[in-house]
């Protein structure tokens, strides 16, 4: 199944969603713009290693030998914990980047609608961390780069499962496009991610950061159901207004903007 849109409508213009795509995106695009050798090291410097947040320290040089295939750039002076916020801006590829902006945009305008910009921003960054050291939990001797804003995005869906676990996600299904509640889609991409997690154990940490996964949304849905009465309230407030199509409008602010 692969979500594609929902009929879920906005009050207020999603700023923070859409800066965080914007800034994927762009960042994505500049990387693509450099040369083999300083892309190599522009990922290195700015991703996530497990072994290094476990040892506060950079990778030693024979470790990096080993990470780079061709010739060692210059790296030195990694700010190893700047990373775990860095990282979530960092993609691998067309599909990786695209993938995750499309389930930020269907699942995060909705979740920013409620907890306002800043508290959805904070949300966000908070889910993507912890997301990145439940990966590093798991596999803590670790020399694979971990990158991309999946773990972030992971746990906006965990509260998007709670503040909205009926609203309907409509779903590419094979070869059809169907509705499906968002209970079931999301649910669905939970057990997905728990058994590739339980999986990928037994083989060693590589591909793609399951338990990254899994960290963000736990967390994603541990936060949300934590302040649910005070963010219920504020959806159902934002029930009674009018949808605004922000992009039409300029924004149909409110005097409820704000975080939580």
């Amino acid at each position: 199944m692969l979500p594609l849109f929902d009929r879920n409508p906005t009050r207020r213009t999603p700023g923070v969603t859409l800066t965080l795509i914007f800034a994927n995106l762009a960042l994505f695009l500049f990387m693509l713009t450099l040369s083999p050798t300083r892309y190599d090291a522009f990922l290195y410097r700015y991703s996530v290693v497990p072994w290094e947040i476990v040892h506060a320290a950079p990778l030693p040089y024979p470790a990096l030998q080993q990470l780079f295939s061709g010739p060692l750039p210059e790296v030195s002076g990694k700010a190893v914990y700047l990373t775990l916020l860095t990282s979530l801006f960092l993609h691998a590829g067309w599909l990786h980047v695209l993938g995750n902006m499309l389930f930020l945009w269907i699942f995060g305008n909705n979740v920013e609608d409620v907890m306002g910009h800043l508290g959805f921003a904070a949300f966000y960054l908070l889910c993507g961390v912890f997301g990145t050291l439940a990966h590093v939990a798991v596999y803590p001797q670790s020399f694979n780069l971990l990158l991309g804003a999946s773990g972030a995005i992971s746990g906006v869906m965990g509260a998007y499962l709670i503040l909205y676990p009926r609203a309907w996600i409509f779903t590419w299904v094979v070869i059809v496009i169907l509705p499906v509640p968002a209970f079931v889609v999301i649910g669905a991409w939970i057990a997905l991610q728990a058994v590739q997690g339980l999986t990928s154990v037994s083989v060693g940490a590589g591909g793609t950061a399951w338990f990254a996964h899994l960290g963000g949304v736990a967390m994603g849905m541990m936060i949300t159901a934590a302040l649910y009465p005070v963010l219920k309230r504020r959806r159902d407030r934002l029930a009674l207004l009018p949808e605004s199509h922000w992009w039409q409008r300029g924004g149909g602010m409110d005097p409820m903007n704000g975080p939580f």
